[in-house]
């Protein structure tokens, strides 16, 4: 899986940035569960995913920010 550019995230709607954000944490538990098991074969993909998941919550604060200031 790629990462997610910012711009890409932007074009997205609130909606769909949480059920990326859902689908992310999830992955990052189970990566979490591999690495304490000694079973993770691609320990670079957790550091993937935190920044992705950061990505996405920087994109909805903008979101929030944006639609609080036009009301």
């Amino acid at each position: 899986m790629a990462t997610v550019k910012a711009e890409e995230l932007r074009a997205k709607t609130a909606d769909e940035l949480k059920d990326q954000l859902v689908d992310l944490k999830k992955e990052q538990f189970n990566l979490r569960f591999q690495t304490a098991g000694g079973q993770n074969e691609n320990p670079a993909r957790a550091r993937i995913v935190r920044r992705e998941i950061a990505r996405i919550k920087t994109v909805l604060g903008e979101k929030s920010k944006t639609a609080a200031a036009a009301q």
